[in-house]
């Protein structure tokens, strides 16, 4: 065979229209993926352009994690069968990470709208509003839990958003029954919960009774929270409401966007009826 013809190609000018060096095209054939189809007398290399297809393929495999040993085994045992097994294996893997990609889009996406809606409120103000029904998925219950129970309650609670993919992205909540809050237990929570605004079937949720709720926000650590509390229950008073059967907190600000607990914000979402 002869470069005269046209039909072969130096491994230089093999490597400019794969766009790497040619010290990847000589490695690969050193290793067997891809090997010239002729070497003439002084050793030069030749490469078919029907090779290039080879090499993109290569280069696919590569990008999608299938390490240059697991390629190498294929070279070496080339079938339409296996070939197909692996492009069915790849698309597989693809299609779940495009999967995971669009979750965490959603997710930054909620957490810029929680971000840019939070630079435009009043901590200090104290407000009655009518919520729409939220769906929410919850933990298991936490009321009186012990704290090693308490932790092995959210460990379970993180590992089921993050293996069922419904971490929205927005911020994990409490639920607070009317009892515990009145008798000044604000901490002893019910449920954790974190909203989801597409919920997958086959999940358990929890549909937060829409309605009127008083809101207000609490600037500090959790150990004050009880003095935001007491102004929102003589809010409360002033307005002629009672406390409905929830209270739901969650962090506007906290570790993520903060450094000191005393700037962090919580919201307090109350849950009331009109006397």
């Amino acid at each position: 065979m002869s470069k005269k013809d046209g039909k072969y190609l130096t491994t230089g000018e093999f490597a400019k229209l794969c766009k790497v060096n040619k010290q990847t095209i000589f490695y690969y054939d050193q290793i067997g993926i891809l090997s010239p189809v002729m070497k003439n007398e002084k050793g030069y290399r030749y490469y078919s352009i029907h090779q290039l297809e080879l090499f993109f393929v290569i280069d696919l495999l590569k990008d999608l994690g299938m390490s240059l040993n697991d390629i190498q085994q294929y070279m070496q045992n080339k079938s339409p069968e296996s070939f197909l097994s692996i492009m069915y294996r790849k698309k597989e893997e693809i299609v779940k990470k495009r999967q995971e990609i669009e979750m965490k889009e959603k997710m930054i996406e909620a957490k810029i709208a929680i971000m840019e809606e939070a630079s435009h409120l009043n901590f200090n103000r104290i407000t009655l509003q009518r919520l729409p029904e939220a769906i929410l998925y919850l933990s298991r219950n936490i009321q009186n839990i012990s704290d090693e129970g308490f932790l092995e309650v959210i460990s379970d609670f993180i590992n089921e958003l993050q293996i069922s993919q419904i971490d929205s992205g927005y911020p994990i909540g409490s639920i607070t029954k009317r009892e515990q809050v009145l008798k000044g237990e604000y901490a002893n929570y019910s449920y954790l919960y974190i909203e989801q605004p597409n919920p997958k079937e086959g999940h358990p949720y929890f549909r937060a009774v829409k309605g009127d709720f008083l809101i207000g926000y609490h600037v500090g650590s959790e150990k004050t929270i009880g003095d935001t509390y007491k102004l929102m229950f003589s809010e409360m008073d002033r307005l002629g409401l009672t406390l409905g059967e929830h209270v739901f907190e969650e962090y506007i600000y906290d570790t993520v966007v903060r450094n000191d607990k005393e700037h962090y914000v919580t919201k307090i979402m109350m849950e009331v009826d009109r006397v």
